[in-house]
């Protein structure tokens, strides 16, 4: 008697999907969005379970639980909300090696669109289906995941300005908009940070790192191609930005509004595989890893992971493709 196959790609191919939905992302009705999901796999055949995450704190645990069930019945483990909560779940998920899908519900999409996932829920949800499983990079730092990008300095500020802001007005790309203007108008501090990476060593004045793992996000606001090639070609790329004043922040964040970044003279960029990280005179630092904020204790040490993300990716004919 043969034994049933319980490869990966077997999983992908006609496993059941647990769905990981947080009802809280994007702009969507969640029981509403879970009835489309629930319909879409039923007529396609699949078996699915939801796991809903009705508290922010209780994300991790039911992504575990996902990956229990996922690893004892040769399933796939699904997210379903916005990069933050994709960032969650692929963190439970990744060492685990089973496969993992995505359904995009938030504002910006970055991981799913660079990857040609649909950001209608119907037709995400339509391309799980007949998706194959590919190995996709991810980034660390001090061993948390990110997928889209990690930073310090005045990018978490805006990130957690952005949250609050959010909040009161509602999430819209103008509500971003102006909550970045109004955090630059108020930024002041400069990280005195020691970098190291391929044996070289450097000491810098910033208001903010950034590391990019995301081409789309990077071609995006205007990084320049060389960066942008670099993570397609299984690096990481560091944006620095050196010290200015108030106004000149305010152009770079216009800059990379126009998607001209990477024209500005204030920027330098580099791409790297392994970066180490070491603010003067600060026990521990606030970092955003896909636009959540942790605090951290240094040196932060920034590296591709060990082992890739087995993402289900749309067959072409589902594929969305970005400009």
């Amino acid at each position: 008697m043969s034994l049933p196959d319980a490869s990966p790609d077997n999983a992908a191919r006609c496993g059941p999907f647990f769905v990981v939905l947080n009802a809280g992302s994007g702009r969507h009705n969640s029981d509403e969005q879970q009835a489309l999901i629930a319909r879409v796999f039923a007529e396609g055949g699949r078996e699915f379970e939801f796991l809903l995450i009705d508290d922010p704190a209780r994300i991790n645990a039911v992504a575990r639980r996902a990956v229990e069930l996922a690893q004892s019945r040769q399933g796939v483990v699904v997210a379903a909300g916005g990069d933050g909560t994709i960032n969650a779940v692929a963190s439970v998920v990744l060492p685990s090696g089973c496969p993992f899908g995505v359904l995009p519900q938030g504002t910006f999409n970055y991981f799913g669109r660079v990857h040609g996932i649909p950001q209608d829920t119907a037709a995400a949800t339509r391309a799980l289906l007949g998706a194959s499983m590919e190995a996709v990079q991810a980034g660390q730092v001090n061993g948390r995941l990110f997928l889209v990008n990690a930073s310090l300095g005045l990018y978490p500020q805006l990130l957690e300005d952005r949250e609050a802001w959010k909040a009161q007005l509602g999430r819209s790309r103008l509500v971003a908009f102006l909550s970045g203007i109004a955090t630059v108008l108020q930024s002041r501090k400069q990280l005195h940070l020691q970098i190291e990476s391929g044996g070289k060593a450097v000491a810098l004045r910033t208001p903010t790192l950034f590391v990019g793992n995301n081409h789309l996000q990077l071609s995006r606001v205007g990084i320049d191609a060389e960066q942008t090639q670099a993570v397609e070609q299984g690096q990481l790329a560091a944006i620095v930005v050196r010290p200015i004043g108030t106004l000149a922040l305010f152009g770079l964040l216009m800059r990379g509004l126009l998607g001209q970044l990477g024209e500005a003279e204030n920027i330098d960029s580099f791409s790297f595989r392994r970066l180490t990280v070491t603010p003067r005179g600060l026990k521990r630092i606030k970092v955003a890893t896909d636009g959540e904020i942790a605090w951290m204790r240094p040196p932060l040490v920034f590296e591709i992971a060990a082992q890739p993300l087995l993402l289900l990716v749309p067959a072409p004919a589902d594929r969305v493709e970005v400009a």
